[in-house]
């Protein structure tokens, strides 16, 4: 690489370039352990075309980013039919066959965790402790990770499509009795007021409106 493309271009550049009839992924901070290897590798000899470690605890981590990695995964997993693993980074081994699949999905955005259960092949799971970084301090801040959060949930699901059709139809039902009573209640001799809640009503109305409209788009746009 001419520079330093980010972790998911690096990833992908390797799988181009590996020619063994298996792979394996791990950190350099030496977080993963490399003495787990010869056991994965072993799984992978039984016949798994995808062995990865899940993380039994996490040292060095703050209470804050343990949470935040947990809420993470539950998010990813409720919005996506996808089964995503949990607790898993890069650490795994890569059969020759999950490998090419892998270098068929180019995508500019990528989230290889995600594609790893996307792309399926019969797994298999490995706890291990994850040791404190060795040396260094990490280059993954908050607003990296928001937005590793923000295009995985985007690019595996059409949730937030589907959330603002729902908050469109609701808000546009609320409106749409309120205008019902605006209209109704002349008829019981209360009176109307001036017209700014029915102006308010009705913009509520339309905008509710244009939320499901927005919305029936991305599930089209989503499914193409």
């Amino acid at each position: 690489l001419s520079r330093n493309f980010g972790k998911e271009a690096g990833m992908l550049a390797g799988f181009d370039y590996a020619k063994g009839d298996a792979v394996v992924i791990i950190d350099a901070d030496l977080q993963d352990p490399p003495e787990l290897i010869p056991q994965i590798i072993e799984l992978w000899e039984q016949g798994y075309d995808d062995v990865y470690a899940r993380r039994r605890s996490r040292q060095g981590e703050t209470w804050l980013k343990r949470k935040t990695s947990e809420w993470y995964y539950r998010i990813l997993q409720k919005s996506t039919r996808i089964p995503i693993q949990r607790d898993t980074g890069d650490f795994r081994l890569l059969d020759r066959r999950c490998v090419e699949a892998l270098k068929l999905l180019r995508e500019s955005q990528r989230n290889t965790k995600a594609l790893f259960s996307w792309i399926g092949f019969n797994k298999k799971e490995l706890l291990y402790d994850r040791d404190p970084r060795a040396a260094g301090d990490t280059k993954w801040n908050y607003n990296k990770l928001i937005n590793l959060a923000i295009d995985s949930i985007t690019s595996f699901t059409t949730t937030p499509l589907r959330i603002s059709s729902i908050l469109g139809i609701i808000i546009s039902c609320c409106a749409f009795i309120y205008i019902l009573y605006l209209l109704i209640r002349p008829l019981f001799g209360i009176p109307t007021g001036t017209g700014y809640s029915s102006l308010m009503a009705v913009i509520l109305f339309l905008s509710g409106i244009q939320l499901i409209s927005l919305g029936i788009i991305g599930e089209y746009r989503g499914q193409a």
